[in-house]
């Protein structure tokens, strides 16, 4: 009974916060659990969660609540993916049209700047497993079940809609123009020492053309064996949600928790754009104080979240550099300049949206000045950290 009020209250909390408050006048919490980083010179910086689940499949909410979730959270984008097979509320919640909460999203994001994606989760055992279709057009498109004047139980369903070929599936997203990535390679009924191996299904598919992206990370866990695979068959990087229940229990946003998104890098704040940079490879996974992505795409995005704001001797022979953090992340440093730091050790933390007061020792004086750091949270493969060169003229 307690667990059903505290269901009852969240969702309460989170339709009103979402629905009845416009940015500006947003309560502290929710302006807190925003996940904000800056747009690159380049790009625009969308922040996007392309796998979640409502009651439409396995899901324990109704979309609207995602949609309310999402807003709260400050994402530009969204999708409800269920899975197409799996329908365990169907003698519950039955519906043939398996678009339908990509359509209650959709109108329950009206009026907002909320990009509600359409997409589905073709799910099967390995070796083709779980894989996420997004931008697609019809879901109903991606399966194939017998009719029949007799309700199937969901058993029965899962079983005669797993018959049809997940090539089939597959061939199918593809034809609608649909963005393809493989679901947590790592789950454990397929791999379960946690390290997966490519399938000839996937390799296939990737060499065709037809497998698009990789989930990195999913939920509470991130692999470098998918970054891994990701390098190798040029798959772009995913983090998802992949969120069941509420988000507010699932990551804690109260308690400074977040869920995991892919950052897009876009030319523009439009579903088509944001399309095209997944396609490009143009992605940034944010997974817990983790940044993710390939060396063009996390450098930008590292430049555009720390930058020098100042730097002066005032009556010091000291150098004062004030470097500003403009984004979500605790960023871990590790100084590798040629100066040491007269109040900072060899490593240390920039809070996010926080400026931080660095003392230079330079010796004589310098009409500028060059930072280089290792960004120890920050990684463009397995276990191969980010570096960072930071640069301003002294005033």
């Amino acid at each position: 009974m307690k667990s059903f009020a505290l269901f009852f209250a969240l969702t309460c909390l989170l339709t009103h916060s979402a629905f009845s408050h416009g940015k500006a006048s947003r309560p502290p919490e929710d302006v807190a659990r925003e996940i904000t980083f800056p747009d690159t010179a380049a790009y625009k910086t969308l922040v996007f969660d392309p796998h979640t689940h409502s009651v439409f499949s396995d899901g324990h909410v109704w979309p609207r609540i995602r949609v309310g979730e999402a807003l709260r959270d400050g994402l530009d984008a969204m999708a409800v993916t269920e899975h197409l097979e799996y329908q365990p509320h169907l003698e519950d919640i039955p519906h043939t049209d398996r678009n339908r909460s990509y359509d209650e999203a959709t109108a329950a994001a009206a009026g907002t700047d909320l990009m509600v994606i359409p997409g589905a989760e073709i799910t099967r055992s390995a070796p083709a497993s779980h894989m996420n279709a997004v931008f697609i057009q019809d879901a109903n498109k991606l399966y194939s079940v017998p009719a029949s004047d007799t309700p199937y139980s969901p058993t029965e369903y899962r079983d005669l809609a797993n018959a049809w070929p997940a090539q089939n599936a597959v061939q199918a997203a593809n034809d609608q123009g649909a963005f393809v990535f493989w679901n947590h390679s790592w789950w454990s009924p397929d791999f379960p020492n946690g390290i997966p191996v490519i399938p000839d299904f996937h390799k296939n598919n990737a060499r065709d053309g037809l497998l698009h992206g990789i989930e990195i990370a999913n939920g509470a866990n991130y692999s470098e064996e998918a970054f891994q695979i990701a390098l190798d068959y040029n798959l772009t990087l995913i983090g998802v949600s992949d969120i069941h229940n509420l988000i507010d229990w699932d990551y804690e946003p109260h308690k400074g928790g977040h869920r995991p998104v892919t950052l897009v890098l876009a030319n523009e704040r439009t579903a088509d754009s944001m399309k095209e940079a997944l396609f490009d490879g143009r992605t940034v996974v944010w997974f817990k104080n983790w940044l993710i992505g390939l060396e063009p795409n996390l450098q930008p995005l590292l430049k555009a979240s720390l930058t020098i704001t100042e730097a002066t001797y005032g009556k010091s022979e000291i150098l004062t550099v004030k470097i500003t953090n403009h984004s979500d992340a605790d960023f871990h440093l590790k100084n590798l300049s040629p100066y040491g730091f007269h109040n900072h050790g060899r490593t240390f933390i920039i809070p996010q949206h926080h400026t931080e007061e660095i003392m230079v020792k330079t010796g004589d004086k310098v009409d500028k000045v060059s930072l280089k750091f290792e960004v120890l949270n920050a990684f463009t493969a397995p276990q191969k950290t980010a570096m960072l060169t930071l640069e301003a003229a002294v005033e």
